[in-house]
């Protein structure tokens, strides 16, 4: 019997496939769990379309990044701290911070994990960080300390 599976199967497939699969075990134990369905006409069109549906979002989610990149690339951040002689910040500006100061500043809203900052910024000065949107994606953030 051929069923396409709704959720992973140890041992069978992943969400998506489908497989052949006797009988009993699809009616006792797949059908039973709502872990399949059988591969029907309709449930196979049903299937193509969400398959086509998840591309098309993908594609302009990739798109959005892209933009995104784009606009980041242009933008000079700017955060003001208290530094002492030769340019020592007395704290250190991380990637939560940068964050934050690119929503206030520019209205732009970016999970602070995706601000690649190997170690926090402890001196004055300008910096260029990577910001990765999207596998694949990533823009160049320009981010300049000066004294507040």
């Amino acid at each position: 019997m051929k069923v396409i599976l709704l959720k992973d199967v140890k041992g069978t497939g992943v969400k998506g496939d489908v497989v052949n699969i006797s009988d009993g075990y699809a009616r006792n134990f797949l059908f039973p769990k709502g872990l399949a369905v059988e591969a029907t006409k309709s449930n196979l069109n049903e299937l193509k379309n969400k398959e086509r549906a998840q591309q098309k979002r993908i594609e302009q989610e990739k798109q959005e990044a892209r933009e995104l990149a784009k606009k980041i690339s242009d933008i000079t951040l700017v955060i003001k701290a208290k530094s002492g002689e030769n340019g020592k910040l007395f704290g250190s500006v991380t990637n939560k911070e940068i964050a934050q100061e690119l929503k206030k500043q520019h209205n732009i809203t970016i999970d602070r994990k995706k601000i690649v900052l190997n170690e926090p910024i402890k001196q004055l000065g300008q910096m260029d960080l990577e910001v990765k949107l999207y596998p694949e994606i990533s823009g160049k953030l320009t981010v300049k300390v000066e004294e507040a």
